[in-house]
């Protein structure tokens, strides 16, 4: 049995209780009839939440750190709370013309539209229903609130008496709580008009691509007359001429009510249906097909959400809010930057090359991301036999997570020892003789680095890294015996609580045990042997970059929620990480491995010297190569911003880069790092004191 022969049902078993009511009616006023003929309709004394403060699902809107540029918007229902203001007054007239003829003059229940209803039932469309808007928008409200539970919210759409009954009541209370226009306004905002459009301002884009601002009397009537059989009559995807017939039908109310004359409604009805269909996308697979490299960035976004505990207490509960909160939020994507970096980053491998080159930018002092890129398809769509991941995935190879764990990031995790060592109270100048191999105090079970059980690393290039060596050149050149030697002064343990301090990610089981268990024997940790990510490095030296500030990293630059106030959760989450000191030395060697010169003239040699005289300002980073350079990377930062890239294969690990494709990176990198600063001011790092760049004192500060 269809929905139109239930309701025919449901009036007639109606008409037993409320037929002495609707023969009074027509003698006497609505509220004598109620207060003296039906005791069960008088109004509730409280109306419920979902009445007072309605909230209806409403679409949340990603943008572009422009705040006008839309990414794309997450919803379970599209739809976007305006103002009455923003309707046009032909569409207000229009569905209360279809709907209730007599909202203005009614109270809530329209006694004499509940006469109608038991006499008047007819199937060619002209059933004038018992139902005013303030009881329809009593039951969508109930419908829809997910404050209530499933069964509350079934109970609001069931076909029984105690339903009508009830919503008479609500509607006789909310009348006393809201004007006309307040109710208009929700109604409007939370009817349902087909082909997944919730609210006026949803249906006038789905359907004309316009506003309701600027719908026309033939498209007002077309909407008025759908939110009858919004799913039948859905011109789109239903009966375009049972829409026609509606409109036709909702013009003739218009004018037997006076809102527009008979030549305007027949210059109307003759007017043939000019749809302008455009969907909303929903969800990172539908960002715009000429910006599918934002979906590794719009993915990104989602898991951040469903992190953040003021959304909800679980992450299921999260999503939820984030698809019918409707939220304004502005991210940090720079759509130049991040067209940039997807341009270099095709330049170190295509699309359809099995490795990858994922690569973060990030901003010092507030850890938002302004670009993520990788030389993949963001798609579901099918790869070629024995293609896991390329062309198309939606795995997150820059920022990790799910069954992504990273990959090895060599040298750069050097950073954290000398990072240890300084706050430990060892100087810039610490020198050690660095031997061609090293034999430690760290065991190991096998391996290239192994000399009779304990781990023993060597230099890459003896002639170029033996010798005496300092932080600065050390650093600079890369040298692994030095760092090893440093690490066991230090401690292998407080390197590794370095560098998760700064934020680097442990996802990997084994790399987590490690770290959990066995911290104190992790020597070889100094070397990067430990998976990490572009995002988490790049984040990790923006940390140095902002003198110690370390900041979440973070998709967004404002949020603001469906009334426009500011959600805190938006803002930079940041704290002191670093002694300041101990910072800006980390800096100032970090200038020597780029071809920049530290303030105390120390740096003799580095591993990408020709990045420093392409970008022609301050500039400081690492570079770094796994163990038989399976992994390639490296990492650039000014004050301002922060580049990390890593060349890897994301489904073998075995399969090495070769260190061949770490010059294709360092132009890669100081292309974008050029790019994104042109026009800024040149700033330099501040320098260290002379006290931590050449004395032995008591720990410098701390987390």
């Amino acid at each position: 049995m269809n929905r139109a022969h239930l309701d025919k049902l449901f009036t007639v078993l109606l008409a037993g209780t409320l037929a002495g009511l609707a023969l009074a009616a027509a003698a006497l006023p609505a509220a004598l009839v109620f207060g003296l003929g039906f005791k069960g309709l008088m109004p509730y004394s409280k109306l419920p939440e979902a009445l007072v403060t309605s909230q209806p699902a409403q679409r949340s809107n990603l943008y572009a750190n422009d705040g006008r540029t839309l990414i794309t918007s997450f919803y379970l229902e599209d739809r976007v709370d305006v103002p009455l203001s923003e309707v046009a007054p032909v569409m207000r007239q229009a569905i209360v013309a279809a709907e209730d003829a007599r909202f203005y003059q009614h109270h809530g229940v329209d006694v004499r539209g509940v006469a109608r209803a038991l006499t008047a039932i007819t199937d060619d469309g002209s059933r004038q229903g018992a139902s005013t808007l303030t009881m329809q928008y009593v039951r969508n409200a109930l419908a829809g609130d997910p404050r209530l539970t499933e069964e509350e919210r079934a109970r609001a759409t069931e076909i029984s008496v105690d339903r009508k009954i009830r919503e008479m009541r609500y509607a006789l209370k909310l009348e006393r709580e809201l004007d006309k226009d307040q109710i208009l306004t929700r109604y409007l905002n939370i009817a349902y008009f087909g082909a997944g459009a919730y609210g006026i301002a949803a249906a006038s884009k789905r359907y004309f691509s316009t506003s309701p601002a600027n719908l026309t009397l033939a498209q007002a009537a077309l909407l008025a007359g759908l939110v009858r059989s919004p799913t039948t009559d859905d011109p789109i995807n239903g009966d375009a001429d049972a829409a026609l017939a509606r409109r036709a039908y909702v013009l003739d109310r218009m004018v037997e009510t006076g809102q527009v004359s008979a030549e305007e409604a027949a210059q109307a009805k003759a007017e043939q249906l000019q749809l302008r269909p455009s969907a909303t996308p929903n969800d990172c697979t539908a960002v715009p097909d000429e910006h599918n490299d934002w979906g590794f960035f719009c993915d990104w976004f989602t898991r951040w959400w469903g992190e953040q505990s003021a959304f909800g207490a679980s992450r299921d509960e999260r999503q939820r809010l984030l698809r019918r909160g409707g939220f304004s939020i502005v991210s940090s994507l720079d759509p130049d930057i991040q067209q940039r970096a997807t341009e270099q980053v095709l330049r170190i491998y295509d699309v359809g090359n099995r490795r990858a080159a994922p690569t973060a930018v990030v901003e010092p002092g507030t850890g938002r991301v302004l670009a993520m890129a990788v030389n993949r398809y963001y798609s579901t769509a099918d790869n070629p036999p024995g293609q896991e991941n390329y062309p198309n995935t939606v795995n997150q190879l820059i920022a990790g997570g799910g069954d992504i764990v990273g990959y090895q990031g060599g040298s750069t995790f050097k950073l954290f020892t000398l990072l240890a060592a300084l706050e430990s109270g060892l100087p810039l100048n610490t020198t050690y003789n660095s031997p061609s191999r090293i034999i430690t105090k760290y065991t190991v079970d096998g391996g290239q680095a192994n000399c009779g059980g304990y781990w023993c690393p060597a230099n890459a290039s003896p002639a170029w890294m033996n010798g005496p060596r300092t932080m600065w050149s050390a650093y600079g050149r890369s040298v692994n015996t030095y760092f090893a030697w440093l690490t066991q002064k230090v401690g292998a343990d407080r390197v590794v609580e370095m560098a998760q301090r700064l934020g680097i990610g442990l996802r990997a089981k084994d790399d987590a045990d490690m770290a959990r268990y066995s911290a104190r024997e992790w020597g070889s940790f100094t070397l990067g042997v430990s998976a990490t990510t572009p995002l988490d490095l790049a984040n990790a030296y923006a940390t140095v970059a902002a003198e110690g500030v370390w900041c979440a990293p973070s998709p967004v630059a404002s949020i603001t929620d469906s009334t426009g106030h500011e959600v805190a959760a938006g803002r930079p989450n940041c704290r002191q990480a670093l002694d300041t000191d101990v910072a800006r030395a980390a800096a100032d060697a970090s200038r020597c491995p780029v071809g920049d010169q530290s303030m105390y003239r120390r740096c003799d040699g580095g591993t990408a010297e020709e990045l420093r005289p392409r970008l022609r300002r301050p500039l400081a980073g690492k570079t770094g190569s796994s163990e038989r350079n399976a992994t390639e990377t490296v990492v650039a930062f000014t004050p301002q911003l922060a580049v990390a890239t890593i060349a890897a294969n994301p489904d073998d690990p075995r399969d090495a880069v070769g260190g061949g494709v770490q010059v294709r990176q360092i132009a890669a990198v100081g292309d974008v790092l050029a790019y994104a600063l042109r026009g800024q001011p040149v700033r330099d790092f501040v320098p260290p004191n002379y006290s931590i760049a050449y004395q032995v004192t008591g720990p410098r500060g701390g987390n």
